[in-house]
């Protein structure tokens, strides 16, 4: 066999063990969560078609074609259990196809298949709740009722109080600046677990997540885009102005309006620059 031939061969065989290797990844598990609701986000990269099996709080990432799938984002409200009762997938974003195969039954995972169609990578974000038996309603129900939240049976307003206090912990100090928007994607996905699927106000926070990714994206790429802050602010602004939000509720996406607001005024000082 020539050099160059063997050569080639070696570099499919390492291409294609690459695009073969299985990513494990363990979930960033939530503050507690709603009792007797589970909720899983996960967000990968793929280019081709890949494969998310989870189980509990761990999650494999087994790339099919294509180059290799990359995790994002992996946050659970608590682990999965072994048979969780009235399990649902809803898929958030994606170009492509996104299926659950599989539900956790028998101490089995759950096994999402994506498919990409397009060339060059996509990200894909979905979500996966149940219900452990706390709560009596389907774990998608987004509740605003006064006394009691459907996704949490303590009173509504010792809920809150207590989400509140640990995002003014957040903001004490200066620290918080290296992850504001962080925080701010915390703020709206907090919203969006507690609202009804398939209406406009679910599609104006999945809107704003999806113009966040972008944003966040960019700046960990160095890269300071002042009209992707300018989406994410209108698209904020819009859940704002037409979702029907708690007092408490418009009040922190106000603060954190009022703060995207400083950071574009201020930006360079913050560490963000424009690329030359």
């Amino acid at each position: 066999m020539r050099k160059s031939s063997f050569i080639f061969v070696i570099g499919v065989t390492a291409a294609a063990l690459l695009a073969a290797q299985d990513i494990q990844r363990r979930a960033a598990v939530g503050r507690g969560g709603p009792e007797g609701i589970g909720r899983c986000v996960v967000e990968v990269i793929v280019d081709g078609s890949a494969q998310v099996q989870i189980r509990g709080d761990s999650a494999t990432l087994h790339n099919l074609v294509g180059a290799p799938a990359q995790f994002r984002q992996f946050e659970c409200s608590r682990p999965i259990p072994a048979d969780a009762r009235e399990f649902q997938f809803r898929a958030i974003e994606g170009r492509g196809r996104q299926e659950l195969v599989t539900a956790p039954r028998g101490g089995g995972p759950a096994v999402v298949t994506i498919e990409d169609p397009e060339g060059g990578p996509g990200a894909y974000r979905f979500e996966l709740t149940w219900n452990e038996g706390g709560y009596r309603g389907r774990p998608d129900e987004g509740r605003r009722d006064e006394g009691y939240r459907g996704e949490d049976r303590r009173p509504a307003g010792e809920y809150r109080d207590q989400y509140q206090e640990e995002r003014e912990r957040f903001f004490q100090g200066e620290a918080w600046r290296r992850s504001f928007f962080q925080r701010v994607r915390e703020d709206v996905e907090h919203l969006e677990h507690s609202t009804i699927p398939f209406t406009g106000d679910r599609a104006r926070l999945a809107r704003t997540v999806m113009e966040l990714n972008e944003l966040q994206g960019k700046l960990a790429e160095g890269r300071y885009d002042e009209r992707q802050l300018d989406d994410v602010m209108a698209a904020l602004g819009s859940v704002v102005q037409n979702n029907r939000l708690s007092e408490r509720d418009r009040d922190i996406l106000n603060d954190d309006m009022r703060r995207m607001r400083e950071f574009r005024e201020r930006h360079d000082e913050w560490g963000a620059r424009r690329p030359r």
